[in-house]
């Protein structure tokens, strides 16, 4: 090796992290990895469903064909791709692990003549990147700010600069983009990768950068590290592009550019004071102002929580030491035990927060060494507290039938395990303990009230003995349990679909013989208006002839002869029943025989007649007619035959009254009510208040004709059908009302801003200002 060589060497070894940290970082490599391959997993496996899709909406056959062709290019490449990426991104950690990152080329080194114009497809790739990029540093400031700090202390003390950081956001979407590069995928192919890879990878690195910062908190790397944006007159000029990012300023000390480390901050007043009213919407955001407002209350010495006390109320105050971790997760693991014994008698009660944790404070204090003189660490009662919380909510949830709050609340022991091992079961939407929970809380809303209840509850008793019995804390059981009761609850939804098609196809065909009802009566009104006709006459058109005419139109049709003919009879009979001269007299012998034999087929029609009781009724309507004709009418009123009851009047003719009249009662004062009915879509959900609770049922179809609206529950079963008119007036009366929006916040989503609030009203904010 010659002398000059020796300089060089010498400046890598300096650049190299210190051997000392050297297991530190690849332990921190490791767990980047697994992640990243469990992310970018997710991104593949959506990859066809995602495809196919847009080729169903595709504008053209082209561009159809494009979209199957890159499915099935995807599918081929997947593992040559997901193989490069992770090799990427690992050269890019070892490079850090050596010293030997690349530097950024100096902006003075470019040669002008070598510039060229950008080339859309990279400008458009370029943006994506940003973007996503620009929205992971907004959401994970502090902790990417923290790991920065914490990375340039392994690194010698040297800054690694504007995106240097090798577990940054933008060297995980670079990488994806280098990957995405070697195969020639169209933009429009790629732009839905991007755009599945933001979803799937980088709106969810927020708890692996809380996990890096942990391990290298864990590991003595600056673990009093405070987080302070930089504030005053005269901030630092930020990047272009950046604008609304947070810049942290860590507090220099003389040495080389490591970060000074100041105590820690556990939740200040003016930290509370300077949180937002509303629950945030980032989920990490909210989560640690509820540390903060859980921090206040604890300062604040009030011991109630919601329905329970604070677990912190329970220790003694002359406690001099706190529980370990483990002597915590043994008292959980008893707990579950205990829970496990018995439990299908157990689960016809509801579990209540305060007993749970009377019972770990209880289990704590048998085991301890020294009992009376322990308690919980700050942040493990907050946790445990925090769940007790979100368990609270589930007992007082309107939307949850009694039986499905039952189930629910036998999971509190095992989430609290999960919480205190992993508390991205608070900021991760996507955490498998958290979906189970969100998944059978929905299930219950939608299908525990009503005829699947047996079912579902038995399946929800399932599950809670399985987590109950089984989880030791692998997370995987949770994934297992989610895909064995979202393959339950499909079918329960592809049943009610299914019940919901049978029940349209249902109401079409009753809507279309209400139609043809409606015409047949239409055709008998016409034919006794005006008319004094003999009660046997207009009984026979009204309850007999106008069944004969509806199933004589749905037969043949409106343009047949049979029912042109069929309406014929009816106006033949009602004439031949009123005074007629010598002419018309003439006339009726001569429609006599055709008219009765017309009549007799069309009540063979109805199928409610026997041959010997038609003979005896044409009988009586030749009496009838011939009685009138000789001018004696009294004859004709003692002819009173018992007519067979109308099956179509008693089925619909109720429906058919109330479309007409109450439609015509509307019409001055609600046409714009009846004008925004009309207009409404299938799947618009409707509140009945007509029941305790009130009814939430689907519109699932109406009739353009008879303006019929038909409404099924969330089983598919029909439930009513209302005529246009009587759903405007009960709408006017406030019996009936649209429905808000049916999918509502999942479960945790729910109970995590409904906590927050209320330790905002506990702390005395959201309360009204006093009107000056």
């Amino acid at each position: 090796m010659s002398s000059k060589d020796t300089p060089h060497l010498s400046t890598l070894a300096s650049r190299a992290i210190q051997p000392r940290f050297g297991e530190l970082v690849q332990s921190c490599r490791q767990l980047t990895m697994n992640r990243l391959a469990e992310l970018l997993g997710g991104v593949f496996s959506l990859v066809d469903d995602t495809l196919f899709e847009c080729a169903d909406k595709a504008e053209n056959n082209q561009v159809q064909a494009l979209f199957f062709d890159s499915m099935r290019e995807i599918r081929r490449q997947r593992p040559a791709l997901e193989r490069s990426y992770h090799q990427r991104f690992a050269k890019g950690l070892s490079d850090f692990l050596q010293g030997s990152l690349p530097p950024p080329a100096p902006f003075a080194e470019l040669d002008v003549e070598q510039l060229t114009l950008v080339g859309n497809d990279e400008y458009e790739e370029t943006l994506l990147i940003t973007n996503m990029v620009n929205q992971v540093k907004g959401q994970c400031a502090q902790a990417l700010f923290a790991l920065d700090q914490r990375l340039a202390l392994l690194n010698n003390g040297s800054k690694l600069g504007e995106d240097r950081n090798p577990f940054g956001p933008q060297a995980i979407a670079q990488t994806f983009r280098e990957t995405l590069a070697q195969s020639p995928f169209a933009l429009r192919i790629k732009t839905i990768l991007y755009v599945l890879f933001d979803q799937q990878v980088m709106r969810n690195l927020s708890p692996l950068y809380d996990q890096l910062n942990q391990r290298l908190i864990d590991a003595g790397i600056l673990p009093n590290l405070k987080y302070r944006p930089l504030s005053g007159t005269h901030p630092p000029a930020r990047p272009q592009g950046s604008a609304g990012s947070t810049v942290a300023a860590p507090v220099e000390s003389s040495g080389a550019g490591a970060p000074v480390q100041e105590p820690a901050a556990t939740g200040t007043a003016s930290d509370a004071s300077a949180l937002p009213a509303s629950p945030p919407n980032n989920q990490q955001a909210l989560y640690s102002g509820l540390n903060v407002l859980l921090a206040e209350h604890r300062r604040s010495g009030q011991e109630r929580l919601g329905n329970s006390q604070s677990i912190a109320s329970l220790a003694p105050r002359t406690a001099t030491r706190t529980y370990s971790a483990q002597e915590l997760l043994e008292a959980l693991n008893r707990l579950q035990r205990l829970s496990a014994q018995d439990l299908a008698q157990r689960l016809r009660q509801p579990q209540a927060v305060q007993q749970v944790k009377l019972e770990l404070h209880q289990q704590l204090e048998a085991a301890s060494a020294r009992p009376g003189q322990n308690r919980l660490t700050e942040q493990e009662a907050d946790v445990v507290d925090l769940v007790g919380m979100v368990f609270d909510f589930i007992l007082d949830d309107e939307s949850l039938p009694d039986s499905c709050k039952t189930t629910l609340s036998h999971l509190h022991t095992p989430y609290l395990k999960v919480a205190l091992q992993d508390k991205a079961l608070f900021t991760q939407h996507h955490h498998p303990a958290r979906r189970l929970l969100n998944a059978m809380a929905q299930a219950g809303s939608l299908y525990g009230g009503e005829g699947e209840e047996r079912g579902l509850l038995a399946k929800m008793h399932w599950v809670v003995e399985r987590v109950i019995q089984d989880f030791v804390g692998d997370l995987r059981l949770f994934d297992e349990l989610l895909g064995e009761f979202n393959e339950y609850t499909t079918n329960i939804r592809q049943k009610a679909e299914l019940r919901e098609r049978r029940a349209v196809e249902a109401a079409r065909g009753r809507d279309r013989l209400l139609g043809a009802r409606e015409q047949a009566i239409d055709v008998v009104t016409r034919a006794i208006q005006g008319r004094e006709l003999p009660k046997i006459v207009r009984n026979f058109l009204e309850l007999s002839w106008s069944d004969a005419l509806t199933f004589i139109l749905l037969r043949n049709g409106e343009h047949s002869e049979e029912w042109r003919r069929a309406c014929e009879v009816a106006e033949q009979l009602a004439w031949s029943v009123t005074p007629l001269d010598n002419a018309g007299r003439e006339r009726l012998l001569t429609l006599r025989v055709p008219l009765l034999e017309d009549l007799r087929k069309g009540l063979e029609v109805l199928g409610g007649y026997h041959e010997d009781g038609i003979r005896r009724l044409l009988q009586d309507l030749v009496a009838c007619q011939h009685a009138i004709q000789a001018k004696q009418p009294e004859i004709a009123d003692s002819l009173r035959p018992e007519l067979p009851e109308s099956p179509l009047g008693a089925m619909l003719g109720e429906e058919g009254e109330f479309q007409r009249t109450t439609q015509a009662s509307l019409a001055e004062h609600s046409q714009e009510l009846l004008e925004k009915l009309r207009h409404l879509e299938f799947g618009t959900w409707f509140e009945f208040t007509d029941s305790v609770p009130p009814r939430r049922l689907k519109l699932s179809w109406f009739s353009p004709t008879t303006h019929n609206y038909m409404f099924v529950d969330h089983l598919g079963q029909r439930v009513a059908v209302k005529p246009i008119g009587q759903l405007a007036l009960e709408m006017e009366q406030g019996k009936v009302r649209l429905a808000v929006e049916e999918q509502g916040p999942p479960l945790v989503d729910r109970a995590l801003g409904a906590i927050y609030r209320m330790l905002q009203r506990l702390a005395g904010r959201n309360r009204p200002q006093p009107k000056e």
